[in-house]
């Protein structure tokens, strides 16, 4: 995946741009990439080819983060254990940055070497247009920024949702683009993602409060200053850590079908919970 992404963005001009293009995906976990890469295994497609799906997510992903962190929305000087973007650089740059890597992504989807059916690639492009726009991403960060000044802190249900676009959109297409490219039913691997997703923010929301911030790479303990209600303030710590135990549970449950070969993908659903960045 790291050579694809560096693939991708060397192809770019020589700029401050395409320097920033690749700050900006340095690093990380890379969940969402790994997703496609094992869904995609499960149903028969190599990574030569799934890798410029999973590449194309990482771009999204890493465009959501540079724009998240800018004074406008987040106002966060540190990711991944390094400056981010905008502090590197300038805002101007980092609002551009974050443009190359949205656009970057599709550009990754329309690459023959992922597949030669018209079809597939419409569909893998058009969903991810649906999970990072205003009907999923995108909606997500729109109703979090508007839960900072809210009269009232969000319920239990509002949150989830909320992190349902924020966190779960662009992991649930993760999930789901294996079997598409393998031409399988992605029902089962909805189900999966789903719940994930929302246990990763739930661990999120507990690395919050007792995260160390070195290991984490992020300012820490912001939604407790800024007065927002997340799943620790509403469930309790104990309460979110049992919350996020059944969800992995859901999750490897919803891979039953798979047998032996989800193991990986089985993995993955109890790190989300067990990481400490």
């Amino acid at each position: 995946m790291a050579a694809c992404l560096d693939e991708l963005i060397g192809a770019q001009p020589d700029s401050a741009i395409r320097d920033g293009m690749a700050y900006a995906t340095r690093g990380g976990k890379r969940l969402r990439g790994v997703l496609v890469l094992e869904t995609a295994r499960l149903h028969g497609v190599g990574p030569e080819r799934a890798v410029y799906a999973a590449a194309a997510i990482e771009c999204l992903h890493a465009y959501s983060l540079v724009h998240d962190d800018l004074p406008a929305m987040d106002d966060d000087d540190l990711r991944r254990g390094q400056p981010t973007v905008h502090i590197k650089w300038d805002e101007a740059s980092a609002i551009l940055v974050g443009d190359a890597l949205q656009t970057l992504a599709f550009e990754a989807l329309s690459d023959p070497r992922l597949t030669d059916d018209p079809a597939i690639a419409l569909t893998l492009t058009r969903s991810l247009a649906q999970a990072s726009g205003a009907a999923g991403m995108v909606l997500g960060q729109a109703l979090d920024i508007a839960a900072e000044t809210a009269a009232t802190p969000l319920t239990l249900d509002q949150i989830t949702a909320l992190q349902a676009g924020k966190t779960g959109a662009l992991i649930r297409w993760s999930a789901e683009a294996g079997a598409v490219l393998g031409g399988g039913d992605p029902a089962p691997l909805r189900h999966y993602a789903e719940r994930i997703g929302l246990a990763f923010q739930i661990a999120d929301d507990i690395l919050d409060v007792t995260g160390d911030a070195e290991k984490a790479g992020k300012r820490l303990q912001k939604d407790a200053e800024a007065g927002k209600a997340t799943f620790v303030s509403l469930l309790g710590l104990e309460g979110a850590r049992a919350r996020a135990r059944d969800l992995v549970a859901e999750a490897e449950a919803a891979l039953e079908p798979y047998g032996e070969q989800a193991e990986t993908l089985c993995d993955l659903a109890r790190f989300v919970i067990a990481r400490d960045t």
